[in-house]
């Protein structure tokens, strides 16, 4: 059983305008050529965040519950619960710039170059008007 947490005040949160190269992606399709100016988005990060944070918990729902609450009393537990909300609000981002298809590189949030996580490529393609 896999815990999934969505704390939807944290999706509400304004999330900041992503000026300069974003790539969104996920692991099946790694970010290739990026620059120093590069952002790369996961767009499984919370899935993989909460994975790598709950792990595989327990079949049995009371078992489950109660390895949840362990984790979620720890003392890391508001620093992790703080890298899920941040997961969740990249991804929420790229619905909100209209994100269709992924993998994608988008330049200054307004330029998207689709079916690629290759920062070069895209921008050749970009400067090439998509031809």
């Amino acid at each position: 059983m896999r815990l999934r947490l969505i704390h939807s005040l944290f999706l509400f949160i304004p999330f900041q305008l992503m000026a300069g190269t974003v790539v969104y992606t996920d692991a099946e399709h790694p970010p290739q050529n990026l620059t120093e100016e590069s952002t790369v988005v996961w767009l499984d990060g919370p899935d993989r965040l909460q994975d790598s944070i709950f792990g595989e918990l327990a079949a049995d729902p009371q078992i489950a519950a109660q390895q949840a609450r362990e984790i979620i009393q720890s003392p890391q537990w508001p620093g992790q619960q703080e890298q899920i909300a941040q997961a969740y609000r990249q991804v929420v981002h790229a619905w909100e710039i209209g994100m269709h298809k992924f993998p994608s590189v988008v330049f200054d949030d307004r330029d998207v170059v689709y079916g690629t996580s290759d920062v070069a490529r895209a921008a050749t393609l970009r400067s090439l008007g998509g031809k």
